[in-house]
């Protein structure tokens, strides 16, 4: 199987606007299948209402947005934060009215989608990231929304990509989202076979799903105490905190106010919770 790599020089560099640009304009784009995924390709064309809003973040080369237009689909928006790329998008789709082209961060977009795509762009963010990640899908997705599309079921050697599994993902997104679907994808190219999910999760409308800042926490023994005092909640569904213990997700029956959260941890001077907006 060969490697997926994205890194022109070293992965030690921030994953930013820069580091991202700088792949483009070497043409560095390893994860590039050069055509829409088939999996993708597959679900997209059992889709009936081509007038849904749709949404495809840090979107890339975007065939899957080429293959919607070619479909007839008349709402897309397409987002991804180089600059190199997004200037040859906006060339190539100029006279498409049925598209809008964004350069911008994912996690500053606002707006309301009906399905949210997701191509290679899950692997790419730090793994510090997946709990903003879940609040961010949940926050643009309109109500009864889907979050569909690829996931990698391996881990790699070298990032990014970022791999992880269906277990880490259930975690993750679980009660956030329902699972109308999570499995093996049954029609990958060849060298991806057996390595990736294909996923169908519907926005949980009745959850409240919220983002917190936390400080003082170091070590993993804390971050487990901290989860289960507040899993002890009345009416909170689930508690998933970040690798590097500096933001936390609580989804909830209803939302839990910010005080209440800050006297459950009080017992420790160090630990500050704030909410993200």
């Amino acid at each position: 199987m060969s490697d997926e790599k994205c890194c022109v020089v070293t992965c030690d560099l921030p994953l930013d606007k820069t580091y991202w640009d700088n792949q483009y304009q070497a043409n560095a784009t390893g994860w590039d299948l050069g055509e829409v995924s088939p999996p993708i390709k597959s679900y997209i064309d059992k889709i009936k209402n081509k007038e849904i809003a749709i949404l495809i973040p840090g979107c890339g080369n975007t065939y899957e947005a080429e293959y919607l237009l070619q479909q007839g689909f008349t709402n897309i928006t397409v987002i991804d934060i180089a600059p190199t790329l997004v200037e040859n998008l906006k060339n190539k789709f100029e006279n498409n009215k049925n598209i809008s082209v964004v350069l911008g961060d994912f996690f500053e977009h606002q707006g309301s989608y009906d399905l949210i795509i997701e191509q290679t762009f899950f692997c790419a963010l730090p793994p510090t990231m997946r709990q903003k990640y879940v609040w961010k899908m949940h926050q643009l997705l309109s109500n009864h929304g889907i979050l569909a599309g690829l996931l990698f079921n391996r881990d790699f050697e070298v990032s990014p990509p970022f791999g992880g599994n269906a277990k880490e993902y259930e975690q993750l997104f679980h009660k956030s989202f329902v699972f109308n679907s999570i499995g093996v994808a049954n029609n990958s190219i060849p060298t991806r076979a057996n390595t990736e999910l294909f996923i169908e999760f519907q926005k949980n409308d009745f959850s409240q799903v919220n983002l917190y800042h936390f400080e003082g926490i170091t070590c993993s023994g804390c971050m487990k105490t901290v989860s289960s005092k507040f899993l002890e909640i009345e009416g909170v569904l689930n508690v998933s905190m970040n690798t590097n213990f500096s933001e936390i997700l609580l989804v909830s029956k209803e939302e839990i106010a910010l005080k209440t959260l800050q006297e459950i941890v009080s017992y420790d001077e160090k630990y500050k919770i704030n909410k993200t907006k």
